[in-house]
């Protein structure tokens, strides 16, 4: 039977349960012919001496066919359904085949030093920047089919999983590594550097820009405001209109002031607060545990989930859509940045060392600390397969290879029949 799979339209036929069929009935065919040649030319090895080397030949090919077909078959099943002692290898030892497969692959794969040593020649980032760069001039035969078959596969996985299951298991992870990460130091780290670089001063600048605007926009507030709490005589008077004019006159000329004096002593102030509240993020406890606390409160806020929500759906959607039309998906900038970054990769410097070192530090990483895991995964996979899937598997993986060693042998057999054949001869002429 014809296996295949269909992704997307792009079918990959299985190929190796064909070949092992086809050379399985070459096998079997050739020695059906010996058993033919031999029984067809037994009653003229008497006519003529030459026909006798040709029984020969049948004659031994036929019992080194038969020898190999039954070493073969008996790794697989009971030949003729004889229970046979020692035969049926493979699947009377399933569960021990699982333990060493696991075994050697733990031994001679998922150890560090051994996996450090495989991956020394690995160029992962030359790998990534290769399927990154869009010039199809420069892609080998089958390359676009490839990606494009890699990418609908991606999207019907995706598409495939539950998205309200995905969506939790990825904002719950998120949402645990948020809380772990302690961020009041890195506040306070990011805003040292800023004050260092100044760059902190186009902030100051747009700040008192827009309270000047804003200022300017709501003046009748402050207006309102100086009326409110101004006393009747001043009301009758009219000194609360000149003290609101001269209070809204004092903050504008303040902060024209600011905006235009690099040195004004409010900008020194702003500036010690600031430094006053990166050392608080950095060395304070208890301005680290009000942070703390605004975090937690904010991660368990209703509104900051529903946001987590929408960011989830338009991640997911773009993937989706990323998955179904790669090529439009690559086009304009986006694209030509992806192709920037790939040709980055793909040129030999400190980009593509610097990927490659991360590369196999983190295999070697995911090694240290899930082989075991990964190696109970293939036993435990092993051993729950039943009979004839194992059986089948590993058929159709060595299966063809089997069938040459039943050719070989019944040719190998033939030949030392007919030298036999050859000797006997000889000594009886002699």
């Amino acid at each position: 039977m014809t296996t295949s799979n269909t992704i997307s339209g792009i079918t990959i036929a299985g190929e190796a349960p064909d070949k092992a069929r086809r050379m399985r009935i070459i096998a079997t065919s050739l020695l059906l012919l010996m058993a033919v040649i031999f029984i067809a030319t037994l009653q003229l090895e008497e006519q003529h001496p030459a026909w006798g080397y040709v029984v020969a030949f049948a004659e031994a090919a036929l019992v080194g066919g038969l020898a190999d077909w039954f070493a073969v078959t008996a790794l697989f099943r009971h030949p003729l359904g004889l229970p046979i002692p020692h035969t049926a290898i493979i699947p009377t030892n399933k569960n021990r085949i699982a333990d060493t497969m696991a075994s050697f692959l733990r031994t001679n794969f998922l150890i560090p030093q051994v996996l450090g040593r495989r991956l020394q020649n690995m160029n992962a980032a030359g790998a990534v920047g290769r399927f990154l760069v869009r010039n199809r001039d420069d892609r080998r035969p089958g390359e676009d089919t490839m990606r494009l078959g890699v990418s609908y596969l991606a999207g019907d996985v995706l598409e495939s999983l539950d998205k309200e299951r995905l969506g939790g298991i990825i904002k719950d992870a998120l949402h645990k590594q948020l809380d772990k990460l302690d961020i009041a130091p890195l506040l306070g780290q990011a805003l040292h550097a800023a004050i260092a670089d100044k760059r902190h001063t186009p902030i100051i600048d747009a700040f008192i820009r827009w309270a000047a605007r804003t200022l300017e926009a709501n003046d009748h507030l402050v207006r309102d405001m100086v009326h409110e709490k101004a006393s009747t005589i001043m009301r009758w008077t009219g000194l609360d209109d000149r003290l609101a004019n001269a209070v809204v006159s004092g903050l504008q000329k303040l902060l024209n002031d600011v905006a235009e004096d690099p040195e004004h002593p409010l900008r020194e102030k702003v500036e010690e607060g600031l430094a006053s509240l990166s050392h608080d993020l950095l060395h304070d406890p208890v301005m680290q545990q009000r942070v703390h606390e605004i975090k937690a409160e904010m991660l368990t806020n209703p509104a900051i989930a529903k946001w987590m929500d929408g960011i989830w759906e338009r991640g997911r959607a773009a993937m989706l859509g990323a998955a179904r039309d790669p090529d439009r998906t690559l086009s304009g900038q986006f694209g030509e940045s992806l192709d920037q970054v790939g040709q980055s990769l793909v040129a030999p410097g400190n980009l593509q060392v610097q990927v490659n070192r991360f590369a196999r530090r983190t295999l070697v990483g995911i090694s240290t600390r899930y082989g075991d895991k990964i190696v109970k995964l293939v036993s435990e996979t092993v051993r729950r397969w039943d009979t004839q899937t194992i059986t089948d598997r590993v058929e159709n993986a060595v299966g063809r290879d089997l069938q040459f060693i039943r050719i070989n042998g019944t040719i190998v057999g033939g030949l030392v029949g007919l030298i036999l054949h050859a000797i006997i001869n000889l000594s009886r002429s002699l």
